[in-house]
This record gives C-alpha cells, structure tokens and sequence, in this order.
C-alpha cells in the first residue's frame, strides 16, 4: 500500500472521529525514522553499500514491533506506511505493543548466505541502540525468516547481552513459539469463519482465490482447505494455476517443494496473476505485496469477500470501488494480524522464559482474533461504517487514549 492510501484511510477514521488537526498530526507522525547505509564485503571482495530504514511510528501503548523485509523497492516512504499499519494492527488486536518497520532495499536472491548473514549483522550493528525487548522488537517479512531472525538475536546479543526477546519468528532451537510460522493463516482462517456466518455462509465449500503462494498464501490456502473450502485458484511470482472444480492442494505442495514454484503444476490450467485477482470465488485473499487491487482490478474481482493477507494490498480507489459494488473487505490491520499476534506470544514467552504447546498457542490466537473481530464489527454497526474504518477507529481511539494518558 502507497503512503497515499494509508493516509486516506487514516484520516477518513479520524475525520468521523472529529479528532482535530493537532490530535491527527499527533497520531500520524512517526516518533522516529533512521536511514542507515550498510556496507559489507562481498565473498568476490568488493564492498558494496545497500540503503536501510528503521520507522518506529507509536510506543504509547508498549514497545514497537515490526518486520524486516529485503526487497529491491523498499523506501522510506514503504517503512512508514508499514510502520503506521503495525502501530493500528497492534492495536486493533489489543496488543500492549506499538509499531514500527524495517527494511534494506536489495534483492536477497543476488546475494549469497554468507553475503545476506554479513548484511543482517551489519544493519543490526547500525541499529543496536535503539532496538530491544523494551524498545522495538523485529520480526519476519518479506524475504525474511527463522535464519534471519537468528542472526540478528545473535548479533543484538553482542552488544546487549543474551536477549532473545529482541526478535520474534527465531527458530525453536533459539526461543522460537510453536505455531509462529502459520499465524497469519490461522488467524485469516478465524476471522474467515466470522465474516461468512455474519454472511449466512458455511465456509465449508467456500470458493477460494490466493494471489501469493509464499508463507502466508500457502499456510492460509491449507488452513481454508482443512476447514472444508475449496481452492479454485493460485499464483506466486512465477505464474498462476486455476480449477473451478478444486486445485489438489496436496500435489500443489508438493510441486512447489520440488520446483520451487507454482508455474507448470499439471492439476489445472495456467492462468495469469491478475486472473487470480479476479476469479470467480466466494472468498479472494491477496497474499502477495501492497498495491495489487487497483482501480481496474477491483472493477473485475468476482469474489463475495476480499481477506487482506498482505500489508495494504486494495489501493484507496479500488477500496471505494469495491464498498459501491458490495464486496466486503476485511482490512489487512484486523485479518493478517495472526502473525503480530502470535509474535506477541513469544515475546511474552521469552519474557517469561516459558515455552508453551502449540494448542495452547493456537487456542489463544482463536479467542484474540474473534474477540477482535467482533469488536470491529461492533463499530461497524453502531456507527454504519465498514469493516476498515471501524477497525481504523478502534485502533485511533486506544493509541489516542494512551498518549493522552502518558502526557503529551
């Protein structure tokens, strides 16, 4: 999602919410952005210099927490949108955490592990003293994972002393909370459950479209399945596959473990991207980066329910679009918020220095996002807005209530 988007949902909220411009300004304001360039030695020995950012936006309510994606467009302006977006997920699921984002613009593919391990090192190192269990947490995002996150515990570790809180989405072996790498699509699959028994739908036979097969898209497709609904279409950056009559998820799994993509699996017809975007489905879960559901896009999307996966993925234009045709849109601040919440966990986890079963898990990540979701859906009702500016509302209205406590 484009900083212009974020803004215009923001202020949409804060306008019915008739915070006036000082309060808003407040709100919006990121408490702190860092840009810091991070030089490492490449295994051929020359030295090359990547651009990263650190946005910490709100810690009224609680340290921030936010990912670090390595992605070639990563800018500043990307870092405080996300960062916005974590202050407003954290809240909306009650979280006692504020938010922020991290990122370095490069391509990980082009880089070798010992290359990428270099670059994580050196960018913790930059960033040290003002990370932290207290301060802002890191996390896993786009191009990022288990490994990652090791590293950087590990070299926060050396400037601070053994502090496994500092990231979340390690690995089990280093602190890591069982049920971590499914959150995201557990918690879609909770809040799924919701929307469609306000629709009067089961989800069971529900018809499913994921646009974005990595970790979220996939966990979330197999949640969907095991719960009874059938997935009619799928891509990843390699192309997308469709079968009105149900993909075999199963052998979808399987080909994408052995050839690392979705383009060539033989059980359905090739389709484009955008063609997932517009399938004929009950449910479409955009999966994949921010921006995907244009203007033009939205014109075309078929399916009864949008479930935004991926951080900002519906433009403000499209969103508008899509309220006059009728589709309902969980916002991405309320249904991909599984992952930050269950990231909560292992920080509380680490804290404590327990480690709990991934029942135990599971079963508070259900009761936090039903309890999130009606709470939305309360304010949907009681003020006649949708789904995305109520949970836009709750959000402002804990976050203002904080800063206002703690002195402006």
């Amino acid at each position: 999602m484009s900083l212009a988007a974020t803004t215009h949902f923001f202020r949409t909220a804060a306008r019915l919410m008739d915070l006036g411009d000082r309060i808003e300004t407040l709100l919006a304001s990121p408490l702190r952005e860092i840009r810091v360039q991070v030089s490492i030695e490449m295994d051929a020995g020359e030295i090359r210099t990547f651009s990263g950012w650190r946005v910490q936006h709100d810690n009224s309510r609680g340290p921030m927490k936010g990912g670090l994606r390595y992605h070639a467009d990563v800018d500043a302006q990307e870092m405080v949108s996300l960062a916005s977006l974590m202050t407003w997920k954290t809240a909306v699921m009650n979280l006692p955490l504020g938010g922020s984002k991290g990122g370095v613009a490069v391509d990980p593919a082009q880089l070798t592990a010992k290359e990428l391990e270099r670059l994580t090192r050196k960018y913790v190192d930059q960033l040290a003293d003002v990370l932290g269990p207290t301060r802002d947490v890191l996390g896993p995002d786009v191009n990022t994972n288990p490994q990652v996150m090791a590293w950087v515990m590990d070299q926060y570790g050396k400037h601070h002393g053994h502090a496994p809180a500092v990231v979340t989405g390690k690995p089990l072996e280093l602190g890591g909370s069982r049920g971590r790498e499914a959150a995201t699509g557990r918690g879609l699959l909770y809040v799924a459950k919701e929307v469609l028994r306000d629709l009067g739908q089961p989800l069971q036979g529900a018809r499913v479209a994921v646009h974005g097969f990595g970790n979220v898209g996939s966990h979330t497709a197999r949640a969907l399945a095991e719960a009874g609904a059938r997935l009619v279409a799928v891509c990843d950056v390699s192309g997308g596959v469709q079968d009105a009559s149900g993909l075999d998820l199963p052998a979808l799994f399987e080909h994408v473990r052995r050839f690392g993509a979705v383009r060539g699996f033989a059980g359905g017809n090739p389709c484009a991207a955008t063609e997932v975007l517009t399938a004929d489905c009950d449910i479409l879960v955009p999966a994949s980066v921010g921006g995907v559901l244009t203007l033009e896009i939205a014109k075309e999307v078929r399916a009864r329910v949008v479930l935004e996966a991926a951080n900002g993925p519906t433009e403000a234009d499209a969103d508008a679009l899509l309220e006059q045709r009728g589709v309902v849109v969980v916002p991405d601040i309320l249904a991909s918020a599984g992952g930050v919440t269950v990231s909560y966990f292992e920080w509380v986890q680490n804290l404590q220095h327990l480690a709990w079963d991934e029942e135990r898990v599971d079963a508070e990540l259900e009761r936090a996002m039903k309890d999130a979701y009606e709470r939305v859906a309360q304010v949907s009702r009681s003020r006649q807005v949708l789904l995305r500016t109520a949970a836009t509302i709750l959000a402002l209205s804990r976050v203002g209530k904080a800063t206002v406590l703690r002195g402006i």
